[in-house]
């Protein structure tokens, strides 16, 4: 049986409510290349880890399509890239509270689990916008070129801030 989750922008994401055993896990691995999130209703921002997790790159902005379309994407991505987890920035309000934003940003990684069968941390990414934004106006680039790093940048700062935070540890997972 498949329930469905409305989203602000008119996607919508189906969960199953039984999980393949065979396919997915929630467990997170300790080893291998990681993708980050910078989840948003329109685009999507992209960064990965080397396999020794040591570094974050930026990788790509992806301007979200429909689920079959986004679906084949992050499956793509897996592959390509030999993703083993991926992190999902949560935007929580500066006190800590969940914000409409971070539930979103849940359901999209409860999704991004069940596309592609691998296990998803979520880790808080408050400033990591401001502090894309930051880096990039201090570069000197045009407002267009801005717009246009900001998501992947905002996407290296969180996957660097998991990185450096020791990983899996501090970070709540989809049971959580």
């Amino acid at each position: 049986m498949a329930t469905s989750c409305r989203k602000t922008s008119g996607h919508q994401f189906r969960f199953s409510e039984k999980s393949d055993p065979g396919r997915m896990s929630d467990e997170f691995p300790s080893e291998g290349r990681l993708a980050g999130i910078d989840y948003g209703t329109v685009r999507v921002g992209i960064a990965i880890s080397d396999p020794g997790r040591r570094l974050a790159s930026p990788l790509d902005n992806y301007n979200r399509q429909s689920s079959d379309a986004d679906s084949a994407f992050f499956q793509r991505l897996v592959a390509e890239e030999d993703i083993r987890g991926f992190v999902v920035g949560l935007p929580l309000h500066m006190s800590g509270d969940e914000s409409q934003k971070s539930i979103e940003a849940r359901a999209f990684g409860k999704w991004l689990h069940e596309a592609t069968g691998l296990p998803i941390r979520f880790h808080d990414e408050r400033f990591s916008s401001a502090g894309a934004d930051a880096f990039l106006a201090a570069g000197g680039l045009t407002a267009k070129k801005r717009k246009n790093r900001r998501d992947m940048l905002a996407a290296q700062i969180i996957l660097s801030s998991f990185l450096e935070s020791g990983g899996d540890a501090s970070a709540s997972s989809l049971s959580d």
